[in-house]
């Protein structure tokens, strides 16, 4: 028995046999060839880059019949494109020329130097999107070279599927009724195959360097994805220990269905609107399904980080449309578009800084970059009429940012106007809390905005000055630290005197055990991933207001993080008793 600890990409559990996905290695052989050889070689190469704008477009077929989001089925539009880009085919044409060698050589070269381009990166994203070139290269050089390439799309037995990465193409084509776990050599939580797994709630643990050389084919597995671990062949001890966790927990899953279609009501009768967030369209079954109020988060940088989105005004346009309309005029908060940080867009290399955390992101990229901002507010704007729509943007500090941006929508209502295109006037517009700044100068901005939300993520991160994805000061990311919920709490005072309604989207927000403290600090707006909906109505359903503000008065004479965290833990064991 061997456990190997990774990232934590998709919650969940399961026991299964493996299936090892490893695609043939392609020799690409390499040989000289005469000058007058030339054109029929390039000739080749178009034939086969052909071939696979047919695959391509074979699998977004196979894709709609599977009824994947068009967002996804998009990312299939985003690699026909690459290779159909006439600066790369040029360059080809050119080496070929200077070298003199077979055309799949000098393909397989070029398009290793911008893997390797992008492979040395410090950039997350950047990193993970080594996955499209890959599946782009491996298409054509399977053409070139005659060889017949393995799919996920026909699988006879549900299995845990192991793989150094799973291909863009592969993640949106795999059979999700059979794929039961996903464990990759690589990754991380903003990579395709992520993000799929948590619409389809696929337990999914990533960056585990060398899973597909520690298993075999048939091994039997332990995939933690709650925990972010895989036990390879397990003993019947462990096996038996990991049974009982998901009998419990399909106990506790099955009780807490019956809260899907109840109201979030205390004992008292407040009523706590409970939302979803979500990164992609795919995600809205899951948000239906799971009792959601609405939309409290969705973050539009997931559909934005493709070129052929980001530049298309329609595409938005009608993505946002389609949200909209299957709302049905439940509210959807739609956050502007999010990038830096960790988030980069690989067409906009110059937004890489040494210290991008506290850099050009959020609202500042937008409001430097607004040719790009206003074609997002114009989509947003003409979605608008489509159901219940609510703007937020992402990473305000002060006060003329806001101003700022009013003056921005003016500009774009102007110009709809002069289009004769139809769209709502009135729009809730808000911010979110994420820079302490912001929240000591909330009573401020509440006098001009609609609502405020509270990213408690990038809040806990800003005021405990620790880098969130820092595995070295990992044990800093304080979710109870006094000071956070000083913060909270001065939020939610803010927006109650202004009139305003104060919302929670970050992780927070969907922890059970931090939603009694959360009722007491004056949240009455919480949103979260879809599973976590159930059981934090359940606990709402099981408190009253006055037990959750002597909670919190007990919890905020506490000096330490530590110490508050124990003690809320302790109170909700014995309180709710495992069923949660």
């Amino acid at each position: 028995m061997k456990t190997v600890s990774g990232i934590s990409a998709s919650p969940g559990i399961y026991i299964g046999k493996v299936f090892l996905y490893k695609e043939e290695r392609l020799n690409v052989p390499k040989y000289k060839i005469e000058e007058k050889e030339i054109e029929s070689e390039f000739s080749r190469l178009l034939a086969a880059v052909e071939s696979a704008k047919i695959e391509l477009e074979t699998i977004k077929e196979t894709a709609r019949m599977m009824n994947i989001s068009e967002n996804e089925i998009a990312m299939l539009d985003s690699h026909i494109l690459m290779i159909s880009d006439e600066a790369f085919i040029s360059q080809i044409k050119d080496l070929l020329s200077k070298q003199l060698v077979n055309v799949d050589w000098v393909f397989y070269e070029a398009i290793s130097e911008h893997i390797k381009t992008l492979t040395v990166s410090q950039d997350m994203y950047m990193e993970e999107r080594v996955s499209d070139l890959r599946d782009i290269a491996k298409r054509v050089l399977s053409n070139l070279l005659d060889t017949e390439r393995v799919t996920l799309a026909d699988l006879e037995n549900e299995c845990i599927i192991a793989a150094h990465d799973l291909l863009p193409s592969d993640a949106v084509v795999m059979d999700k009724k059979k794929i039961k776990g996903i464990i990759l050599n690589a990754g991380g939580k903003t990579s395709h195959t992520a993000i799929i797994a948590r619409a389809f709630e696929i337990p999914a643990v990533v960056g585990l360097f060398n899973i597909t050389r520690r298993v075999k084919t048939g091994d039997n597995i332990i995939i933690d994805g709650n925990a972010g671990a895989v036990i390879i062949n397990p003993d019947e001890e462990t096996t038996k220990i990991y049974l009982e966790k998901i009998k419990r927990q399909e106990e506790i899953d099955l009780h807490l269905q019956s809260y899907i279609k109840k109201e979030a009501v205390t004992n008292d009768g407040k009523k706590i609107i409970v939302a979803a967030n979500i990164e992609i369209p795919q995600e809205l079954e899951s948000v239906k399904n799971h009792g959601a109020s609405g939309i409290g988060l969705f973050r539009s940088e997931f559909l934005l980080l493709q070129s052929q989105i980001y530049n298309s005004e329609e595409r938005q346009f009608e993505i946002y449309s389609k949200i909209l309309q299957e709302m049905e005029e439940k509210p959807v908060t739609i956050r502007t578009l999010d990038i830096g940080g960790d988030k980069i867009i690989p067409y906009h290399e110059d937004i890489r800084e040494k210290n991008p955390l506290l850099g050009w992101r959020g609202i500042r990229f937008c409001l430097t970059s607004r040719y790009f901002f206003k074609k997002q507010l114009r989509a947003l704007y003409r979605a608008s009429v489509h159901g219940n729509l609510k703007i937020m943007f992402p990473m305000i500090s002060c006060i003329e940012e806001v101003d700022e941006i009013f003056q921005i929508i003016e500009e774009v209502k102007h110009e709809l106007k002069s289009k004769a295109q139809e769209f709502k006037d009135k729009v809730p517009l808000g911010i979110m809390l994420e820079v302490p700044a912001a929240v000591l100068a909330a009573e401020f901005i509440a006098k001009k905005v609609d609502f405020f939300s509270i990213g408690t993520n990038d809040l806990i991160q800003y005021t405990i000055a620790i880098d969130r994805g820092n595995e070295k000061i990992a044990y800093l990311y304080q979710m109870y630290h006094p000071a956070l919920l000083r913060l909270i709490k001065m939020s939610a005072d803010a927006g109650r005197n202004a009139g305003i309604p104060v919302s929670i989207c970050g992780e927070m927000g969907g922890d059970p055990r931090a939603t009694v403290v959360l009722l007491g600090l004056g949240i009455e707006y919480l949103s979260m991933s879809p599973a976590s909906i159930p059981a934090v109505k359940k606990v709402i359903r099981n408190v009253d207001m006055p037990e959750a503000k002597q909670l919190v008065d007990t919890v905020l004479q506490k000096s330490s993080g530590k110490e508050i965290e124990a003690f809320v833990e302790k109170w909700f064991n014995e309180r709710f008793k495992g069923s949660i």
